[in-house]
Order: structure tokens, then C-alpha cells, then sequence
């Protein structure tokens, strides 16, 4: 027996043909669907390093506190987000370095006027050498040109900036889009019916471009996805009323840029990714690989919540981990008001750092990322829980190269021209540094 994402429970011949007719639907909308062989095509993964920055002692540019995200300019320049400071008072500083690893510039410094971080939450370059950083607590984006001097503040609209249905802020990257002008993100928010309900559908989640030629962000969705069922907690057990979380496991909306504007994206259990045509062209192919999400069985949920229970008792952060809320919190007036409403705040952080409810199975794709040169890398789940797996490298046309196997490499953190990649790295004493690699000429 199987239990369906509905929370019922069927026999394997009828999830059989439910994932039959389920998959027919969704490759009804695709004009082509790739279906690649199930057998990998094992490559190396020795790339030749061209340079390392980042230590413990050195200069202040040398010294990393939190590295956040890497991008490439056009010119092979990388550049390096370091975060700082605390979820109350982040700190962002943007560090540039040519194509040897040689220090170029730095910029960025915390602030309330125009080119300085109030809340920056996620941050990117585009090819051209554009800086831009979506700072929350602007409630704008902040461009900066190539050599980080501040351009202009481009103002969200209302609703537009990740704004859940609570009034949370929840950050999600962005990506810019390689022919300049925009940026792209993930939306997504779920509906609350009660805090009794087991289950309940998210309202949506969508893949939207965000234009920045004018002094108001200009949104467009790009891609409406697969919305997942999430689960509530069992009645009788505590319920995050009215907290917009995912289930455990449940499957992410993953995206990544071709070079043309094209989409890459992932939304489900399965091994299925979707290509979108540049400027709403429409899904142009769906790629698959014959593999099959892992149930999650009662063993699995135990082997989770002691990953978590090991993790907190190290000092590590708990099921929230990644998921970022920010906003101010004001407290009514009167005493016996603001009681209640730090009683009710109390009970939302217990809430908060609680596991949520499981979803049915352990997704196929764990990441995804796109190369300069318009290869898509898909990282696929380990044999342990929550492990890197195998990567396999495609083509945006559905061709096939091959596969780094587990533990032969890590997925780059950012990709760059002629080849390059970009890794972050935390040695013995978590300090991070950035290893940047060539890759070979047959993965480019």
C-alpha cells in the first residue's frame, strides 16, 4: 500500500495508474518530452582550480564573515556577498576580484538612504557587471553599475518582494536575467483553512520576472507551477495556525536562466524538468529520467528528527534552517493587550521551530543550476537522508552529457564564462573561503 499526497492510502497498481494519468496531463501542455535513459554515463570530476580568496588572518577584503551567494561578470570579475551582522541588523558588502583572483574593489555598508542595506536579503550580478539587491527594509531594489557606484532604487509595488499572506518576508533568491534589465524569483503562498484540517493546497506558486527599467518594479509571472498538497499536524497535536511553512520534503520550486531568457525549472517529486521559451514563449520541452522519489516511511521521519535533535544539540539551527522572516513586530497598547500578544508571539517561535508535518515522499531533484554556455546541472538526492547525490549534466535541448557521481563534486555556487565555476568552501574552523575551477571543455 501507498499512501496518495491526498493522505489516502491505495494499492501499488492504483498509484500505478494514478502517476500514468497524472503524468499525461502534465506532458499534454509540453510540445516535447525528452525521456533519457535511467543508466548514468559516469564523468571525472577533476577540474583545474585557477585560484582560491578567502582566509582566516589577512587583509579585511581577505576575511569572510557569512558568504551568502557568487556571481560572474562578463570580464570573468567574481563577485562575493558576504553577509554580516545578525537577523536584526544585517550587514551586506559586496567584494569584487578579477579573472586571477587579484582584489578589484569592495562596496555596500548599511544605512537608510539610497545605496545603502537596510535589509538586504538576496543579491546578484548580471553579465554586464550590474550589482543588484532586493533590501527588504527599502521595500526596493538597489542597482549599482560596474564599478559599484549606486544607480537608482527600483520601488516594489504593493504585494510584490516575497510578501507572504501572513506579512512575513520570506527570501528567496533572485536570478538576473542574462540579457540585463530584470530579475526572476519564486512566489509562493498558502491558503489557511483551519487549524484542525490535515491538509490544505497552497494558492500558488509561480516563477515571476521582475522588470527594472522604470522607478516601480514591473512584475509578470513567467511560470504558474505545480502547487503541493501541504499537511497540517494531526488534531490534538499543536497546529502553526496561520503559519505559512512547507511540509517536510515537500518538493521545492526550483529555477534556473538559459542564456536566451529561457526557464529551467523543477516542482515535483519526480525527475521532470521543464523549458520554458523566452518572454512567456510557452513550455517548450519537459525532460525526464526514470527515477522514482523515496516514501517516507516511519523510519524515515525518526531518522529525521534525530538529524535535528543531533544538529540543535551542537548548536546547529533546526528545521528552520534556510528559511529567513523579517519584519517588525508591534505590540498593542495596554498591558493586558501586549501580554497576549507576546503570549501569541511565544507560541508562534515554539511553533516556528517545530518539524512540520511530512510530506508523502523525498523528491528526486535536489538543486539546479544552468552554466553560462546553457548546460543544466540537476543534483539529485543521496543514499542518505538529505545527502548530495549524483549530478547529471544537460543540455537545454534535452540532450544528455552525463554524470559526476556522488561525492565527485560539489554543485558549483555560481558559474561564470570560459568554464568557470565557483565554489564556496568552510574549512576545519568554518571559515569560508571561494575555490574558483575551470571545468573541462566536454561538461562546458
Amino acid at each position: 500500500m501507498i499512501r496518495m499526497p491526498s493522505g489516502r492510502t491505495v494499492s501499488i497498481v492504483a498509484y500505478t495508474v494514478w502517476l500514468a494519468v497524472a503524468s499525461s496531463a502534465a506532458q499534454a501542455q509540453a510540445q516535447q518530452v525528452m525521456r533519457l535513459t535511467g543508466h548514468d554515463r559516469l564523468i571525472t570530476g577533476d577540474f583545474e582550480e585557477v585560484y582560491r580568496v578567502g582566509t582566516l588572518h589577512g587583509e579585511p577584503w581577505e576575511v569572510f564573515d557569512r558568504v551568502r551567494s557568487l556571481g560572474f561578470d562578463a570580464r570573468g570579475n567574481l563577485y562575493v556577498f558576504d553577509r554580516g551582522g545578525d537577523s536584526l541588523s544585517p550587514e551586506l558588502r559586496v567584494l569584487v576580484f578579477d579573472s586571477l583572483g587579484g582584489f578589484v574593489r569592495e562596496f555596500g555598508s548599511r544605512g537608510e538612504g539610497p545605496g545603502e542595506f537596510k535589509t538586504p536579503t538576496a543579491h546578484v550580478v548580471t553579465r554586464d557587471g550590474t550589482t543588484i539587491v532586493r533590501d527588504e527594509g527599502h521595500q526596493a531594489y538597489q542597482v549599482f553599475d560596474q564599478e559599484g557606484e549606486f544607480l537608482r532604487m527600483v520601488r516594489n509595488r504593493v504585494g510584490v518582494g516575497g510578501t507572504s499572506a501572513n506579512g512575513l518576508n520570506v527570501s528567496t533568491p533572485v536570478f538576473g536575467d542574462p540579457r540585463g534589465a530584470a530579475v526572476y524569483t519564486t512566489e509562493g503562498v498558502a491558503s489557511v483553512t483551519g487549524p484542525d484540517d490535515p491538509e490544505m493546497a497552497t494558492a500558488f506558486r509561480r516563477i515571476v520576472r521582475h522588470g527594472l527599467d522604470g522607478e516601480e518594479v514591473q512584475p509578470e509571472t513567467m511560470v504558474e507551477a505545480w502547487n503541493p498538497r501541504r499537511y497540517r499536524a494531526r488534531r490534538g497535536q499543536r497546529s502553526s495556525i496561520g503559519l505559512n511553512r512547507p511540509s517536510t520534503f515537500e518538493p521545492a520550486l526550483l529555477m534556473a536562466l538559459l542564456p536566451d531568457g529561457g526557464i529551467v525549472y523543477s516542482d515535483s517529486s519526480a525527475y521532470a524538468i521543464n523549458v520554458v521559451a523566452p518572454d512567456g514563449g510557452g513550455l517548450a520541452r519537459r525532460i525526464e529520467r526514470p527515477f522514482r522519489p523515496e516514501p517516507v516511511t516511519p523510519s524515515v521521519e525518526e531518522e529525521y528528527r534525530a538529524m535535528i535533535e543531533k544538529r540543535r544539540a551542537e548548536g546547529g539551527r533546526g528545521p528552520s534552517r534556510g528559511l529567513r522572516v523579517s519584519g517588525t513586530v508591534r505590540l498593542p497598547e495596554g498591558e493586558a493587550n501586549r501580554e497576549a500578544a507576546v503570549a501569541d508571539l511565544m507560541d508562534f517561535m515554539r511553533d516556528f521551530n517545530e518539524i512540520p508535518p511530512f510530506y508523502p515522499e523525498i523528491p528526486v531533484v535536489a538543486k539546479l543550476k544552468t552554466s553560462w554556455e546553457g548546460r543544466i546541472w540537476v543534483m539529485r538526492q543521496g543514499e542518505g537522508l538529505l545527502s548530495d547525490g549524483p549530478i547529471d549534466v544537460l543540455t537545454g535541448s534535452g540532450g544528455y552529457i552525463g554524470t559526476f557521481g556522488a561525492g565527485s563534486t560539489p554543485m558549483p555556487d555560481a558559474f561564470g564564462p570560459v568554464g568557470l565555476a565557483a565554489f564556496i568552501e568552510l574549512d576545519e574552523m568554518d571559515v569560508a573561503r571561494v575555490v574558483v575551477r575551470r571545468l573541462p571543455a566536454r561538461v562546458r
